[in-house]
């Protein structure tokens, strides 16, 4: 093999003269990070609203909780973000539409792939939710009312809680895949972590350096994941549920 192994090359001075190639790197990590996290607080707050209408008595709000899943869930996440980014933006009314298209690009490409992500993600966060706040017995919804609370009283204070409990560990997983689904993003020019590896293997010509740099970054990201939902896992976990141990 003729390859030549140059691991310097992330010290190195970058051709644009703005730092070295380890610093595109992590600036492509801060704006991986900061994506994933703010799409991650729409998914959790949309999915579990959404989840939890897909439970209540009412046909009209569970039958429209189910349409939102069905319809993010069903498209592909490629297909949701150009529609976000390319498409959307054209059917605002036109002061909004053009303020949007005059803003900073990188805004722009942020802003879509976050809430992208976000919907996206949330369609797959509420079927977990329903499924937990299904697992519970009808006891307690039945306790919370019987003591005089109201359905919504109920749910926040007696099911949703337990029922985040019982769902942790597959939260975690949607957790993990919004950092990997990320990448997506730099299909429409975000410079997220992925991005930033394209470039660098466009400058410097090495490309196992690069994507191996930038694989250990997201395993890295993974691994904090995990060992902090474990954790999390672990103090809030309830004996005799599943994982809740006794």
């Amino acid at each position: 093999m003729g390859y030549h192994w140059n691991w310097s090359v992330f010290l190195q001075p970058t051709a644009a003269g703005d730092g070295s190639y380890l610093g595109w790197l992590l600036t492509g990590l801060q704006w991986t990070v900061s994506l994933s996290l703010a799409a991650w607080l729409i998914a959790l707050a949309s999915g579990t609203l959404v989840g939890v209408l897909r439970t209540v008595p009412n046909r009209w709000l569970a039958g429209l909780a189910t349409a939102w899943v069905e319809l993010f869930r069903n498209i592909p996440l490629l297909v949701q973000l150009f529609i976000w980014y390319f498409v959307l933006p054209e059917l605002l009314p036109q002061r909004l539409g053009d303020a949007y298209k005059q803003s900073d690009p990188l805004v722009q490409q942020f802003l879509a792939a976050m809430v992208c992500l976000g919907l996206f993600t949330s369609a797959r966060v509420a079927e977990q939710v329903r499924a937990g706040i299904g697992s519970l017995p009808p006891g307690q919804k039945n306790a919370g009312l019987a003591l005089g609370l109201t359905l919504p009283q109920t749910y926040r204070h007696v099911m949703l809680p337990m029922a985040f409990r019982l769902i942790l560990p597959p939260l975690t997983s949607e957790f993990l895949n919004i950092f990997k689904n990320s990448a997506v993003a730099t299909t429409i020019g975000l410079i997220e972590l992925s991005r930033q590896a394209q470039q660098l293997v466009d400058y410097t010509a090495q490309p196992y350096e690069a994507f191996i740099a930038v694989t250990l970054l997201y395993v890295l990201i993974n691994l904090t994941v995990m060992i902090l939902m474990r954790r999390l896992e672990h103090r809030v976990r309830v004996p005799g549920f599943v994982g809740g141990g006794q």
